[in-house]
């Protein structure tokens, strides 16, 4: 049988008590809560008794600790993909609403269809959606699983359901630890589910691009 099913899922919460945006910065683990999620999201995908076939991650410390559960529910090593990663941005390490009321850092918010305080959307989308062909092409059968970060899968549906890039990065619909589901229609690619299979009560989410 040919792949099926193509599954974005983002990490769990990640421990950051000083609610930084921590972009690609190192050492930024899961929490305890950030783990839990991570397994409700592989118990999600096992529950839908879909093959699974490939695994990948971002090689960010987050992602991988994300992707731990889906190897112990479907014995698969994550393949490690530069092209999931998390997008640059002028802001890590800040606090975003200190960094915001900040005169000296305006010029970076000059082009917010950009965005030109980071990595152009369209490169993102060029770069998801090579891995994401990649990874369907590799695979002979079953579902492929990619974890990523919430701003790569939620641009990404954004290209797919033809939809402008520029967006209010407060109402992306791309919770901790969701799944976002694609199949390949010819080609191209077709969003057939959605879900948030974690509980986010008391969640800390602040610190995405």
């Amino acid at each position: 049988m040919p792949v099926e099913r193509l599954h974005l899922v983002r990490h769990g919460e990640v421990y950051n008590p000083q609610r930084v945006l921590y972009g690609r910065l190192p050492n930024f683990r899961l929490s305890d809560d950030g783990r839990a999620m991570a397994q409700q999201a592989a118990d999600h995908v096992k529950r839908l008794g879909r093959p699974v076939t490939a695994l990948y991650a971002s090689p960010l410390q987050r992602t991988r600790e994300s992707a731990e559960p889906f190897t112990a529910a479907f014995g698969l090593e994550p393949t490690l993909d530069e092209r999931v990663i998390e997008p640059t941005n002028v802001f890590e390490g800040k606090r975003m609403r200190r960094a915001l009321m900040n005169p000296g850092n305006w010029h970076y918010l000059r082009t917010p269809a950009l965005p030109s305080w980071g990595e152009p959307y369209t490169q993102i989308v060029d770069r998801m959606d090579a891995a994401m062909r990649e990874a369907w092409d590799a695979a002979a059968s079953g579902d492929v699983v990619i974890v990523s970060h919430q701003l790569p899968i939620w641009i990404t549906h954004l290209a797919v359901q033809g939809e402008p890039l520029r967006h209010d990065p407060r109402r992306r619909r791309c919770a901790l630890s969701s799944v976002t589901s694609f199949e390949r229609d010819g080609d191209r690619w077709r969003e057939v589910s959605y879900a948030e299979p974690a509980s986010l009560a008391g969640a800390v989410d602040v610190g995405a691009v």
